[in-house]
């Protein structure tokens, strides 16, 4: 593929994203941005939230993941579906009767402020962090596709990157990224499907064939029971649970998509379906990967030394015309799709949790200050995950999904231990500890994650290590417990 070509797709690409942001953002107030006035249609969320789940991640990394993985990453999948019962049963209940905007506001009820403003931070690191790694991964394919040909810096590469999200979500905000999310999950969708197709042409497949071929593969076990290994099913699926209750229902930006439907009834329809579709998209992208392992060994294609580099690597340099441009176009939408609404989260979680907005705006002078305030901090957020990006670079050298569910681990496990605490038992604490409480037990999970192999003859942790983060939160507050006063 030509650089024109490459830029020619992009600019196409964005420009119809740009035409839907000013379409549904006519006559919008901070009530569009935060909320998208609640309107939202159950079925455009959910199709949407598809692609916000998947991301650029899935689209490079699960199927790269293949090789040194087969299909285990189908055991976290499963446990997703039992996270997603629990968020649409437990936490959305919760979130409409309390009408909240910010889902964080719940820790401030149950708690009081330190909670509330501890689990906003955590918010906040947990997203800014996994937005960067996504990122990541669509700026390293358009300097491979494009600016490597202009021999243009991988910072510059990262800027465009931004810069281009920043265009289009800066005004409409959440109601802007439901119909854009539903547009770049059509991409991504159907761009492995046109991918696998291709594939399939080249091997000399009929699409029928594929299933079998695919089963009787090197690639395709699902389920591993060694204990000791990070792919031991009761792991992988207990870990796939909890990381879709906190990835999903306790992060702010996948719950404001929630909360812009209508009413409880829809916001749990959306759930159901996108979780059952979740699961399908998941095993089409690991059938996917298995494919271009194939692929590369009947063609005598060397391996590239990192795995997320193989999907690039073949559409760049093995693929006809038309598979590199699907490609291309199925990378951005996916990256895109997620990092548009982290950017938006972001902005409405530090808003409304740390510069208390309001839903509504009593006066045009308040509408006027809160709007420019809230375009510095979506453009502050932007400079925050731009040098995270750089930061990533220099130190990455793992598939970046692998990263990704590792950093949450850290990071989400506080959240996890304040929210089920709260739910779960009925007792007060004293809120100015809970701060201190969220520290340690993260920096107590990766001492115990670094020395487990000695401590518990040689069971290694995997991406559980969430599970033990929230547990050890959950104690470090029960240590904090305080009587109710007497009226």
């Amino acid at each position: 593929m030509t650089p024109t070509l490459v830029i020619t797709v992009i600019a196409v690409y964005f420009a119809l994203l740009i035409t839907i942001s000013f379409t549904t953002t006519r006559r919008s107030d901070s009530s569009t941005f935060f909320t998208a006035n609640r309107q939202s249609p159950w079925y455009l969320v959910a199709f949407g939230m598809i692609g916000a789940s998947l991301s650029g991640v899935t689209f490079i990394s699960v199927p790269g993941w293949v090789a040194d993985t087969q299909f285990s990453y189908m055991q976290m999948v499963l446990g997703y579906l039992l996270g997603y019962l629990v968020i649409a049963t437990v936490l959305m209940p919760l979130y409409y009767r309390l009408n909240l905007i910010s889902i964080y506001g719940y820790l401030e009820q149950r708690f009081g402020f330190w909670s509330y403003k501890t689990g906003a931070f955590y918010f906040l690191l947990s997203r800014v962090i996994g937005s960067s790694f996504r990122l990541f991964l669509v700026a390293g394919v358009l300097q491979i596709f494009l600016f490597d040909a202009w021999n243009v810096d991988f910072s510059i590469t990262v800027l465009v990157t931004i810069v281009l999200i920043w265009l289009y979500t800066f005004r409409g905000g959440i109601k802007t990224i439901v119909w854009t999310d539903t547009l770049q999950t059509l991409f991504m969708l159907s761009a492995v499907g046109i991918v696998i197709y291709l594939i399939s042409q080249d091997l000399k497949l009929s699409l029928g064939d594929i299933p079998a071929v695919i089963s009787e593969s090197e690639y395709s076990q699902i389920f591993f029971w060694d204990w000791q290994t990070g792919k031991n099913f009761f792991k992988q699926f207990f870990a796939g649970a909890f990381i879709a209750i906190v990835m999903t229902g306790l992060d702010q930006d996948m719950m404001q998509k929630n909360l812009t439907c209508k009413n409880l009834g829809d916001a749990q329809k959306n759930m159901f379906w996108f979780s059952v579709i979740l699961v399908f998209a998941n095993l089409f992208f690991l059938s996917m990967g298995a494919l271009l392992y194939m692929y590369a060994n009947s063609n005598g294609i060397p391996l590239p030394e990192r795995t997320d580099d193989l999907f690039p690597m073949l559409a760049r340099d093995h693929f006809n015309i038309i598979a590199g441009i699907v490609f291309l176009l199925g990378i951005v939408a996916a990256a895109y799709s997620s990092a548009d609404s982290a950017l938006t989260a972001l902005t409405t979680s530090f808003c409304v949790d740390f510069l208390n907005f309001k839903e509504h705006e009593t006066t045009l002078e308040l509408q006027h200050k809160q709007r420019n305030t809230r375009l510095i901090v979506h453009l502050g957020f932007s400079a925050v995950m731009f040098l995270v990006i750089l930061l990533f670079k220099e130190i990455n050298n793992e598939a970046v999904i692998s990263a990704v569910f590792t950093a949450a681990g850290y990071t989400y496990g506080p959240l996890l231990g304040l929210y089920s605490f709260g739910l779960f038992t009925k007792l007060q604490v004293r809120d100015y500890g809970v701060p201190i409480v969220c520290l340690l037990s993260p920096a107590l999970s990766y001492w115990l994650n670094n020395n487990s192999e000695e401590l518990l003859n040689g069971y290694k942790f995997g991406f559980e290590i969430l599970i033990v983060n929230g547990g050890t939160t959950f104690l470090g507050l029960l240590l904090l417990y305080k009587k109710r006063s007497r009226p």
